[in-house]
């Protein structure tokens, strides 16, 4: 009797660490690939961040991911744009990888955004977010700071019939543009995305 009974607390205790596991917000995000798959995820004050599309439109596509090219050059930076249309509050997230192809590989720190994107923003690495907070209940913009995170490229290609294919990961914190003492983080970042194909990737 004593080992039946100990087998079923052993039994229930087990199965409630493996509930647990489930809710890990971590195995719920894209695994990390350096395929092009034009996957992305992160968690951003512990709540998970993914592309999710509004539309398949081919006039006015409300797409969960996009990539931008630099001006005037086209490689003077990337910016990836990701956008949760679906769920209600939504969240955003802009990505400004500065000299991206230049770079190529390797780990570079994450600065200040001023809030702003393409040219008005700053010339170097950032990122900001735009999430529902509770208590304001508005939303509100994060932004990155002077060496508030990094974020490392695993892989970067160039092929003129494949496009431009760049995977990687990344952390950072961000505070509040309009109260900088509110600060949270962003972490486990991973991103695999392909210029070429993303443009016609629906995301549900």
């Amino acid at each position: 009797m004593k080992k039946l009974f100990l087998l079923l607390i052993t039994t229930f205790i087990l199965s409630c660490s493996s509930d647990d596991s489930s809710n890990d917000p971590v195995l719920r995000l894209p695994p990390e690939t350096q395929t092009g798959a034009n996957t992305f995820g992160c968690i951003i004050d512990g709540k998970i961040l993914l592309p999710r599309s509004g539309n398949t439109s081919q006039v006015s596509p409300l797409s969960g991911a996009r990539l931008f090219g630099g001006y005037p050059d086209v490689y003077d930076y990337l910016e990836l744009e990701i956008i949760d249309y679906k769920s209600t509050p939504r969240a955003s997230l802009f990505f400004h990888m500065h000299s991206a192809p230049e770079n190529g590989l390797g780990t570079f720190i994450i600065n200040e955004s001023n809030g702003m994107t393409d040219i008005d923003g700053f010339q170097h690495h950032y990122l900001h977010c735009n999430i529902f907070n509770n208590k304001t209940n508005s939303y509100q913009q994060y932004v990155s700071y002077q060496n508030s995170g990094t974020y490392t490229i695993n892989r970067l290609t160039l092929g003129s019939g494949s496009g431009l294919i760049i995977s990687g990961t990344f952390s950072c914190k961000v505070r509040n543009i309009k109260d900088p003492t509110d600060e949270i983080e962003i972490t486990d970042g991973r991103f695999d995305i392909n210029s070429l194909t993303i443009k016609l990737t629906y995301f549900p």
